[in-house]
């Protein structure tokens, strides 16, 4: 993952570095509440005064996050810190700042600065090496008018290199027990020679017949699954394309500007003839009856739409009421009539009418005073909407949705049973390997004796710190409590069960005398010195914040 955001960082460096500079010419106000932490206080602060930053000021803000994002951006290598985590950060780095000053650590010095900038992630090649190029290309941005000067990064760098100082002092050693180092060199060191078994869930099929009883107890236990949302009652009156093909009339002058506008919206054959691709400029008379197509059905949907709005706004001038008989004369004296709609739920819509999202948003909206919709497109013109009556949520009779009940009641049923499927095919494998039968002919028989498929492959030694590939074996968590010869649990996903045989696990050397076990001491020593830091800065940055709190009135 690091390695890609390298590479997407070295492709690109010019956007990325133009969005960190102009994210950092936009001050970040932060206004400390008087309860703790950051929040609304009392807009009436005029200082609040924090490590030498006046918290109250923009421009301090601006200076404490802007210097802390720059640094956080050098250091990861992409501009992906923000928010608490930014905030935290800052306050942190400026209270390092706060002991640098108190313990008279000296500037830094040209060649450390030089030395910490070849560490920083953003200067780094996809190998982890220092890139010069690159870092030539960020000090000559600087030289183009951007907000931020050489002076303000030499600044940050120079502060970033004493900060660090005082990281270093704080760390201290960093303890480690042996028990620690020897744990975390048998996790990511074992190496394991696996065989994996995927039973699929789609070849599992138990003989499930419930009960009415069952259906019923299933069905009151479940019965909020099943609750019908509110619905409409309505009818409406439909004005179909094909009532004005004959008022439409094409022009080449038409056809050509709405093919020359996106000429990649039409196709041609391939060269092949056995696909199409995107139509070019020199291709109309090639894709010319598609664009006389889609603009004729273009025009017929304005045509349907006008109709609709047409009626729409002769219902409103006349003031018609919500009357079925009078609705019906006016609707015949028009010349079109309605048509019914079954009851439909603003998730689904109405499915005379394709289940639109826009029908249903309309329809939902309309009541017993706003009886009538505006004209709403729809895939074969418009059609408006006429209200009867709005449905209430409620709980429907078992026997309404007796299908979905079943069909969810043996899925539930079969989901339980292929658990213990997985605990008897786990027992049967554990019990005819031990009788030395091989992985691939114990599967075998399990797979016959329950009747399911279960294919299998063997994943090559490998270890936690060199892992295979993806496609090979995902399943690590299950390694942890896995022992030389056992099975794990079946891990069960939305598709498959799958069990993990370790054929092979050997220890690596736990003598303190093998160098990977001095390696892995100073990474967990590293770490655990990382993390005292971090609470003894925070604990610092508590006290300084309360120090300033405003006492409530």
């Amino acid at each position: 993952m690091f390695t890609w955001i390298q590479r997407y960082f070295q492709r690109h460096f010019g956007i990325i570095f133009a969005l960190i500079l102009a994210a950092m010419a936009i001050p970040l106000v932060v206004v400390f509440a008087p309860s703790a932490g950051i929040g609304q206080g009392d807009r009436k602060i005029a200082t609040r005064e924090v490590f030498g930053y006046n918290l109250g000021s923009q421009e301090d803000q601006a200076r404490l996050f802007g210097d802390a994002n720059l640094s956080a951006t050098m250091q990861l290598g992409y501009a992906g810190i923000g928010g608490e985590q930014l905030q935290a950060y800052a306050l942190q780095r400026a209270a390092a700042l706060q002991l640098a000053n108190e313990w008279h650590i000296p500037a830094s010095t040209k060649d450390e600065i030089a030395d910490y900038i070849k560490t920083l992630r953003t200067f780094s090649t996809p190998e982890g090496g220092f890139d010069a190029k690159r870092y030539a290309g960020f000090v000559e941005s600087l030289k183009s008018g951007s907000q931020i000067s050489q002076s303000d990064v030499s600044r940050i760098f120079n502060d970033d290199v004493r900060a660090e100082k005082v990281r270093t002092i704080l760390a201290g050693p960093g303890y480690v027990l042996d028990a620690d180092v020897e744990s975390q060199l048998k996790r990511i060191e074992t190496t394991w020679t696996l065989g994996v078994a995927t039973i699929a869930y789609d070849s599992y099929k138990p003989d499930i017949n419930p009960t009415n009883d069952q259906l019923a107890k299933f069905f009151g236990e479940n019965s909020f699954r099943y609750e019908i949302s509110p619905r409409v009652s309505a009818t409406y009156v439909a004005f179909p394309k094909s009532t004005y093909a004959a008022q439409i009339t094409l022009t080449e002058d038409e056809l050509h500007a709405l093919f020359e506008s996106s000429p990649g919206r039409f196709t041609k054959p391939s060269a092949d003839g056995k696909s199409t691709v995107p139509a070019t400029t020199a291709d109309f008379a090639l894709v010319r009856s598609q664009v006389e197509n889609t603009l004729r059905n273009a025009k017929a949907q304005r045509l349907a739409t006008k109709a609709a709005s047409d009626l729409t706004l002769a219902i409103y001038e006349s003031k018609l009421s919500n009357d079925p008989p009078v609705l019906t004369s006016f609707l015949a004296a028009h010349q079109v009539k309605e048509l019914p709609l079954q009851p439909f739920t603003e998730s689904d819509g109405p499915s005379e009418l394709g289940n639109s999202a826009d029908v249903a948003e309309a329809a939902f909206k309309l009541n017993a005073e706003r009886f009538y919709s505006d004209a709403i497109p729809v895939s074969d013109g418009a059609v408006m909407l006429f209200w009867k009556d709005t449905l209430p949520a409620r709980t429907p009779l078992l026997s309404e949705v007796l299908a979905k009940v079943t069909a969810d009641y043996i899925d539930n049923e079969k989901r339980k049973q292929f658990v213990e499927l997985g605990r008897r095919v786990k027992s049967s494998l554990e019990t005819k390997l031990k009788a030395g039968d091989t992985f691939a002919n114990a599967i075998k028989a399990v797979a016959s004796a329950n009747a399911v498929q279960i294919t299998t492959k063997e994943v090559k030694p490998f270890s936690l710190s060199n892992p295979p590939k993806e496609d090979e074996f995902t399943q690590f968590n299950v390694l942890e409590n896995l022992n030389q010869g056992s099975v794990s649990d079946m891990i069960i996903t939305r598709e498959s069960g799958v069990l993990v045989h370790a054929a092979g696990k050997q220890l690596p050397d736990l003598n303190p005398a093998n160098p990977q076990y001095a390696q892995i001491r100073r990474q967990i020593a590293a770490y655990t010195s990382r993390m005292s830091v971090n609470t003894l800065l925070s604990e610092m940055v508590a006290k300084e914040l309360a120090k300033s709190e405003p006492k409530l009135n």
